[in-house]
């Protein structure tokens, strides 16, 4: 099995932690530093995609939220892109779930701390009319990139602020115990995809 881990900047890195066999299937893992926004980020996740074509997408990084509290680890499979929220009445798309594939390849559906994740190509530092409980700037791109190649892709973020308490500093501040906390979810549960 070939696992894709990916996430935004150095700061973000967190080495995942898998058994050896996951059932019968020796497990690979990679990583892929995406860069900063939903271009970048499409970009590269597809890229590498094409190439590794991996059995499962992990996106692994920090967020900023309005209602959990710093610290709070939630795992996404439901995506909304903000920016093109704004253009719903020209039925343009911008909501992705990934349950579906995640439950029919039987992957990580046990992993709890569900959470919404709302992505735009800001990085928000005032209180806004915001659907989901976390934001970041990459999750809905990956999500998108993955269901167009068919593979199973899962966020797990680690909310290192609250937005509109000078997040971009407490962001900056957070990216250890941020690590330190997806570490530990991961541990948690294991390794265990299936």
């Amino acid at each position: 099995m070939k696992i894709l881990v990916t996430y935004a900047v150095q700061g973000e890195f967190t080495e995942l932690k898998f058994p050896g066999l996951i059932g019968e299937e020796e497990v690979h893992i990679g990583y892929i530093r995406t860069g900063v926004g939903k271009v970048k980020s499409a970009y590269y996740v597809s890229e590498v995609l094409n190439q590794a074509k991996p059995d499962l997408v992990i996106n692994v990084g920090t967020a900023g939220s309005i209602d959990c509290q710093v610290g709070d680890i939630l795992v996404c499979r439901h995506f909304i892109d903000r920016d093109m929220q704004k253009l719903a009445d020209m039925g343009l798309e911008y909501e992705i779930d990934s349950s579906a594939l995640l439950a029919e390849k039987g992957y990580c559906m046990h992993w709890a701390g569900e959470g919404i994740c709302n992505t735009g190509d800001t990085f928000l530092t005032e209180l806004s009319d915001v659907k989901g409980d976390v934001v970041d700037m990459e999750a809905f791109a990956q999500a998108f990139v993955c269901r167009a190649k068919n593979v199973p892709f899962i966020a797990v973020k680690y909310v290192t602020d609250i937005i509109g308490q000078n997040s971009v500093k407490h962001w900056e501040d957070k990216l250890a115990d941020a690590r330190k906390g997806l570490g530990e979810f991961f541990e948690q549960i294991g390794g265990a995809v299936k």
